[in-house]
């Protein structure tokens, strides 16, 4: 007689779910970002290129490594590693010595996502510790920016892109200052809509603000982003500045605000992470008001003229107290009990 067939079968929550996987939800983050990538190589060249595909790399390299050292299967099939790698490479300067950009990759992948037990169990963005690593240990080279489309971007490499490791790099183009920095120190603003397009200085990730701003909403769509975190972001920071702009014109308004700097790559891309944000509604609102604060504090007050990455990290750190703080209702059991 046939053994029975398998007629039950028991798993925990959740019973109900999206119908999207971790690769696919990975995979259109990466096609959500190429448009901009795509920009930011037009407007920069061959660095910005060869930043971008050294950064992804590294950290695929690191992540191959770590997984064989730990004799566990390859996790590239997930695209995180990829993701980590095209994010952090869009969060750094197109002239950045390429040895630099491989240091912060294996920092990324080792640091800010491996040491915690890799893929769910990282607390911070791990892109975002690759850059801060390298923020502390390279200020210089961290914030040396070139112009955009300057005439000879496809048929010359700086001679700092391929400094020799330890060496301290030799800048030979002129610097472009970013925004934020002619704002912060000379007082200057840009024209919003250069910042819309992109036709300004920076990091790879600040240039078309536009285009980071569909990516988005392709997420948003697809039911593959929390649209709550970006717009609590986004309001905050509009917000705060329209304030400060109406108590003194000498403070940006707010369309400068906006489209300036890594905030909209940030707010897209970054402080969305579904590892580093909270999971209830409330706590994401209240998340996103406490990353858009923080810019428009760091930005305004801060020493340096940009604050998206310690802004972030701040977020990623306290969101477990959010889930915490402002857990979902059981019902039935008195907040007493559950807490």
């Amino acid at each position: 007689m046939a053994a029975p067939k398998k007629t039950l079968e028991i798993r925990t929550s959740p019973h109900v779910l999206s119908g999207h996987s971790v690769d696919t939800i990975m995979f259109n983050v990466v096609l959500a970002l190429l448009p901009a990538t795509a920009f930011s190589v037009f407007a920069f060249g061959l660095p910005a290129l060869l930043v971008l595909v050294v950064a992804v790399a590294s950290c695929l390299f690191t992540e191959r490594w770590l997984c064989r050292v730990a004799g566990r299967p390859s996790t590239l099939g997930d695209w995180s590693a990829t993701i980590t790698g095209l994010l952090y490479g869009l969060t750094l300067p197109p002239t950045l010595p390429l040895w630099m950009v491989a240091v912060g990759g294996v920092i990324a992948i080792a640091l800010g996502k491996a040491l915690f037990g890799g893929l769910g169990s990282n607390p911070f963005n791990p892109a975002l510790v690759g850059r801060a690593v390298l923020q502390a240990t390279f200020p210089v080279s961290m914030t040396t920016w070139m112009p955009a489309f300057d005439p000879e971007r496809f048929s010359r490499i700086p001679g700092a892109t391929l400094t020799f490791p330890f060496a301290e790099p030799i800048y030979d183009t002129v610097s472009g200052a970013t925004p934020l920095a002619l704002w912060k120190f000379k007082g200057e603003t840009t024209d919003a809509m250069q910042l819309l397009t992109g036709w300004v200085s920076g990091s790879a990730g600040e240039t078309s603000a536009v285009l980071i701003l569909i990516g988005g909403i392709y997420l948003i769509v697809r039911n593959m982003m929390n649209w709550r975190i970006p717009v609590a972001i986004l309001a905050t920071v509009a917000a705060l500045s329209a304030v400060l702009h109406l108590v003194d014109p000498a403070y940006p308004a707010p369309l400068f605000m906006l489209f300036s700097g890594g905030l909209m790559l940030g707010a897209m891309f970054m402080a969305t992470d579904m590892v580093g944000s909270p999971m209830t509604t409330i706590g994401c609102v209240v998340y996103g008001v406490v990353i858009g604060v923080m810019v428009v504090v760091i930005r305004v007050w801060g020493g340096m003229p940009e604050g998206v990455m310690y802004a972030i990290l701040l977020g990623n750190a306290i969101s477990p107290l959010l889930d915490r703080w402002f857990r979902t209702k059981v019902y039935g059991v008195p907040r007493r009990a559950r807490a």
